[in-house]
């Protein structure tokens, strides 16, 4: 990414949490609730606490949230590449996604943890499973909107299907596939915050959760400044990948 565009968007950044920090210190002083401490007294929490017990629940949250991305991504993008080009097969999945992907799936929680205990593996298949049916209908949509000129083309120069998919399918679905990531970070940190929220004493949603419990409001904003700073330290990682891999979007 160009240093102008890197130092474009660390000004944006900062206009945005100034913005969220005006309106925040405002609406504190308006209520004056101590469930509703200041900005300042939140970000000193979060900086104070966080080398002591926070980090371990950050980390912890961040390791559930990219595992559970990067697998449902292994197998949404190929399916979904396949479906779109792949009419007979995509005659008899398609039923299958439409009917399962409008089920909230945060429903089957109790039988998540039934099956697969208390540990990680229940919060990460929870998480992915409804992640990978985001990037499912956007990949299949947009592997079945790649023109059929540019596979054609590829055809007559003696192209396998392996090669249309790797050169043709992929390249021009990878920006559709992007996008649906960056749906996906606010879903799988919402789901995430929900299932730390029950059987467990790890991660983001559990430390919130117990600073509520326990009146701690300072805590507890400290855990969702750490929820937010996750999420954005996953979007720039997410900018920085896509200026990588679609560098023609920037010329």
């Amino acid at each position: 990414m160009p240093k102008i565009s890197l130092l474009k968007k660390s000004t944006e950044i900062f206009l945005a949490t100034f913005i969220i920090m005006a309106f925040w210190y405002i609406l504190a002083l308006f209520i004056k609730n101590n469930m509703l401490p200041t900005p300042w007294e939140a970000v000193r929490e979060f900086f104070s606490i966080f080398r002591s017990t926070l980090w371990v629940h950050f980390y912890i949250s961040t390791y559930r949230v990219v595992v559970s991305i990067m697998l449902s991504l292994l197998a949404a993008v190929p399916l979904g590449l396949v479906l779109g080009r792949e009419e007979w097969l995509d005659r008899y999945v398609s039923p299958v996604v439409y009917l399962v992907y409008p089920i909230p799936k945060i429903v089957f929680l109790p039988i998540v943890f039934l099956l697969f205990g208390l540990d990680d593996l229940p919060k990460i298949f929870m998480i992915g499973i409804i992640v990978f049916f985001q990037i499912l209908v956007t990949t299949r949509d947009a592997s079945k909107g790649v023109p059929v000129q540019n596979i054609y083309s590829m055809t007559s120069l003696g192209a396998s299907r392996w090669q249309i998919y790797y050169h043709v399918i992929w390249p021009a679905c990878l920006p559709k596939i992007i996008t649906s990531l960056r749906v996906s970070l606010g879903t799988a940190i919402a789901v995430l915050f929900f299932v730390e929220s029950f059987a467990t004493s790890e991660g983001l949603g559990y430390f919130i959760m117990d600073s509520w419990n326990t009146a701690s409001y300072a805590q507890m904003f400290a855990g969702i400044i750490g929820m937010s700073v996750l999420g954005l330290i996953l979007y720039v990682i997410l900018d920085f990948i896509e200026a990588k891999l679609c560098r023609w979007q920037y010329l």
